[in-house]
């Protein structure tokens, strides 16, 4: 990963979310951007581009994000892809201490709610590589 772009896989079924924050993320050129737009293939598309980072939405079709996220953890080759829950969920529902407690006990290492501010997402995802960095040194 040191001297390439990171490689971040969004995976979210709002098109429009997504079309945002693909542009806001790509205005970094330190940073590839991946999309799925459902559980199902948000897991493929892990599985074959080996993202650095995934930022994972909570409630989608065909795999939610706990599922996806559950899922990622039992595989060793995501043991150090940190895995960042995005959502409205708690926005929709009021929830967000379960969404939280759950996005934890699944082992996410971040929980961010809809709407994402740039920078924040930015802060977030630059600690993440930077924590993983530090691993692979």
């Amino acid at each position: 990963m040191s001297g390439e772009r990171a490689k971040i896989l969004l995976i979210d079924d709002d098109i429009d979310f997504v079309r945002a924050t693909v542009k806001v993320l790509e205005s970094r050129p330190d940073y590839q951007v991946i999309v799925a737009y459902n559980g199902q293939e948000g897991l493929e598309k892990a599985c074959q581009e080996k993202p650095d980072v995934i930022l994972l939405d909570i409630i989608m079709p065909l795999g939610d994000g706990f599922s996806v996220c559950e899922k990622l953890r039992q595989d060793s080759a995501f043991d150090d892809t940190p895995i960042l829950m995005i959502t409205s969920f708690s926005e929709r529902y009021g929830e967000t201490s379960l969404a939280v407690s759950q996005g934890r006990t699944l082992e996410a290492e971040d929980y961010i709610d809809k709407p994402v501010r740039p920078a924040e997402l930015f802060r977030r995802i630059d600690k993440q590589l930077a924590k993983k960095r530090r691993k692979e040194a």
